[in-house]
């Protein structure tokens, strides 16, 4: 953290570069008098990161997590129509398998199709949202953390009482287009002086009915409603923060259940015939804690632990939609997990991690003749990390052994036994500037899901993994004035190259009715990767503004013989980019938001009807807080999609136009 600090009334200094230095001691509690900061935090990570946070991330006009990541370079989101579409995130074109998703520090698994869906997180309880390319850049954390090409972290409210006040509480109503209606609550509780609790719970209902403009084949010629898209959800979660000399713990529970239809493509040729009328349940359990101390001035540890399980009810029936064929499956995941991470510091400027993990994922479904597949993970890293005045080093090697258990020994798939290394540098070429130039290379794997290995008919139990390998250099600049109206600047600039081999698809064997799954394929990813941040402040105004900008040249060199041989792979885009701006004045608040998609191809064959044009959304939201003796009043109405653009981010599944929302909070 850069900038002055105040500890017992002394001004203490603390540079960017010393932040690495010191590590080891912000990641263990300290206590003191009194702690001021008076300059913007900033992020001048070893490796490429990205974060929204705080009232950042409040003021955007979204719902869920996954409409929060499209403000970050590099990103794409897979979004299949509506609130209820599913949504997921593809960090740098290496697929959506690669990106490890971690709320409060310890991941979120799928061990039946390993992906997860961003939407069914809301941002109402989220503190921040962080993605990084290839790991973190502190080496005291898990196994887990070093195991994904790409991560975004969710870090929810910690509770943050007034010394002379033992509760908060938070009750939101949000309302708008599409009969919207998602009542939120919050209760944050001091127990004593070293344990809090919080516990919030949210409900939302949709109709998912919005019109789009259609096409049958030429140009956009009616209308139609987008329908089975209703959705609804239940969310509670409760969670215990404790501290303790020297570290602190904290357990956390929570529950999701959702029924929602899935309205499906629309068929360009015969819009409205048919009617999507899937069907899909949810829930979603899990239960987490974190334990972390230092033991010693040289030594600390981490330990994490977590039990989920997750229900998924997913129908589909003929006499409803013509397209489809009978589907009434039930699947039911178990996993349980734990971590150990301890960190060594050798001397002030050279710290070790030793970290392992081990966790065990059940899968079973009632379908014909099913495998019902247990899988035994267990991870071991070591990382190391030197921490000078000039440049900074780290290093780490991931250890990951595979068992799979069937009902049948003979349907189960080989054991996996894999070494993959990371290096990673950031070089300080200027004493009075922070300027920070950096690099790093990775090699990591994913294991076929248990889907691609044991699905009825299609799995495949010798699949290999998929690796990636990830090449990066880039840079980092602040700058900080203390005085005018323009306070200070954040650049960060990185060019990557990254390769997929092994990559897992889908493809029919000599019954067009009967698929496998095989490994083919394999691609290149050219890039690169820009964001600015900036704070201004003139006479009562506080003003932000947040850019960001991706290029992208990701081309299938699968099949040499293919006419499509160094196409771009599908809905890859070579242009993307965001802008927010912000401005408060008083207690009013006026936020503006921008998303450019730019031309792609919707299909491996780069042709003229495969060509997605290029799609942008305007968004605006205005707020104003009013003060009532012990509580506080917010109002806000947004306006999302101002010009109506019709869009599709997946083909076929159209996107809303112009939609409006309004929101009351309520604070004591």
């Amino acid at each position: 953290m850069a900038g002055v600090m105040k500890i017992q009334g002394t001004p203490v200094y603390i540079a960017p570069h010393d932040q690495l230095k010191f590590q080891h001691y912000f990641d263990s509690v300290v206590q003191l008098d009194a702690v001021t900061v008076t300059a913007k935090r900033f992020d001048n990570s070893v490796i490429p990161a990205q974060m929204l946070s705080g009232q950042e991330l409040q003021k955007l006009s979204v719902h869920s997590v996954a409409d929060a990541v499209r403000y970050f370079s590099g990103v794409q989101i897979k979004d299949y129509g509506g609130i209820g579409g599913l949504k997921t995130v593809n960090i740098r074109s290496m697929g959506s398998h690669h990106v490890g998703v971690f709320y409060d520090g310890i991941q979120i698994g799928n061990a039946q199709n390993g992906v997860v869906d961003l939407g069914r997180f809301s941002l109402d309880n989220m503190e921040a949202i962080s993605l990084y390319n290839g790991q973190k850049s502190t080496i005291f954390q898990s196994a887990k953390d070093f195991a994904s090409a790409g991560s975004v972290y969710l870090q929810t409210k910690v509770p943050v009482l007034e010394a002379d006040k033992k509760n908060n509480i938070r009750a939101t109503v949000k309302g708008g287009s599409f009969a919207t209606i998602n009542p939120l609550f919050l209760w944050e509780h001091r127990i004593n002086k070293n344990i809090s609790s919080s516990a919030s719970a949210e409900f939302l209902y949709t109709s998912g009915k919005y019109k789009f403009n259609y096409s049958k084949k030429d140009g956009y010629d009616t209308t139609e409603v987008r329908k089975n898209g209703d959705v609804r959800l239940f969310r509670a979660e409760a969670g215990l923060f404790g501290n303790v000399k020297g570290g602190d713990w904290k357990a956390k529970v929570y529950f999701y259940n959702s029924e929602r239809g899935y309205p499906g493509a629309s068929v360009r040729e015969e819009p409205g015939k048919f009617r999507h009328q899937d069907r899909q349940w949810d829930d979603n359990f899990f239960a987490q804690a974190s334990f972390r101390k230092k033991i010693s001035p040289s030594y600390s540890i981490l330990i994490n632990g977590k039990y989920a399980y997750d229900y998924l009810h997913y129908l589909s029936d003929p006499r409803l939609d013509v397209t489809t064929m009978y589907i009434n499956n039930h699947y039911r995941q178990q996993e349980v997990y734990f971590s150990s991470a301890n960190l060594f510091i050798l001397f002030d400027w050279w710290t070790a991690n030793i970290s392992g993990d081990m966790q065990w994922n059940k899968l079973n479904a009632d379908l014909t003749d099913f495998a019902y597949p247990q899988r035994i993970t267990a991870l071991g890293a070591f990382a190391t990390s030197v921490n000078l005045p000039w440049i900074s080093l780290q290093g780490s090697i991931l250890f990951t052994h595979v068992t799979d258990k069937t009902q049948r020994l003979t349907a189960a798939a080989g054991d996996k036994n894999e070494w993959t290394p990371s290096v990673i540098t950031s070089f300080k070429p200027f004493r009075s500037h922070e300027l920070y130039l950096r690099a790093f290379y990775k090699r990591i794997f994913r294991m076929p899901t248990l889907n691609d290995n044991y699905y009825t008919f299609i799995g495949n139990i010798n699949l290999d993994p998929e690796f990636t390998n990830q090449y990066n250099i880039g840079l980092a600049y602040k700058k900080i004035i203390p005085e005018g109206w323009f306070r200070n600047l954040d650049v960060q600039l990185d060019f990557y190259y990254n390769e997929v081999e092994n990559k897992i698809v889908a493809m029919p064997t000599s019954n067009q009715f009967r698929w496998t799954m095989i490994n083919l394929g394999f691609v290149e990813i050219r890039g690169m990767d820009f964001s600015a941040t900036a704070n201004m402040r003139y006479g009562m105004f506080d003003m932000f503004a947040r850019l960001s900008y991706t290029y992208q040249k990701a081309q299938d060199f699968t099949d040499s013989s293919s006419e499509f041989y160094g196409g771009q792979i599908p809905y890859v885009p070579w242009h993307s980019g965001s802008l927010i701006l912000g401005a408060d004045y008083k207690d009013w608040s006026l936020n503006y938001s921008f998303i450019y998609t730019g031309e792609r191809y919707e299909s491996v064959a780069n042709i003229p009807e495969n060509h997605a044009q290029p799609w942008y959304t305007h968004d605006m939201a205005i707020s104003k807080l009013l003060r009532v003796r012990t509580y506080t009043l917010r109002f806000t109405a947004e306006i999302n999609n101002i010009f109506n653009q019709q869009y599709e981010v997946v083909k076929c599944y159209p996107m809303p136009g112009t939609n409006f929302k309004f929101i009351v909070t309520f604070e004591l």
